[in-house]
């Protein structure tokens, strides 16, 4: 029984921090692509950022780069994404993701090419 948990969700004032953790249960943590999407209501879930577990590989949304930062804990079996200089325009739903890894084919960030998701945790940015 594959299950991804998140966890450090909340409300910031703009300018805030924030980090998300994801665990991974169940999943063969290893040489998969993990990640983070986010989704408002009425628009599409996109990819904020993953980080491929075998060789630690990162990708990002080009609206977070320089602001937030994912990385693993192979030993843990979890991920994170560190948030920093939160804008308003980040309030959204974040979601855990994982597949197998982009060598297998798709787009990191491609909804449609996720496996498994967690069951969000959700940002205010005011």
């Amino acid at each position: 029984h594959v299950q991804l948990v998140e966890s450090g969700g909340g409300s910031v004032q703009a300018g805030g921090s924030l980090k998300l953790s994801c665990v991974a249960y169940g999943y063969i943590y290893s040489t998969n692509l993990l990640g983070w999407f986010r989704q408002t209501p009425g628009k599409d879930r996109e990819g904020v950022a993953g980080i491929e577990t075998g060789d630690g590989t990162t990708y990002y949304a080009d609206s977070v780069k320089g602001r937030f930062t994912i990385t693993r804990d192979n030993a843990k079996s979890t991920i994170y994404l560190e948030m920093n200089n939160l804008e308003p325009g980040d309030t959204a739903m974040y979601y855990c993701s994982g597949r197998g890894p982009l060598k297998y084919g798709g787009t990191w960030n491609n909804p449609k090419d996720i496996n498994f998701w967690g069951q969000g945790t959700q940002v205010t940015v005011s």
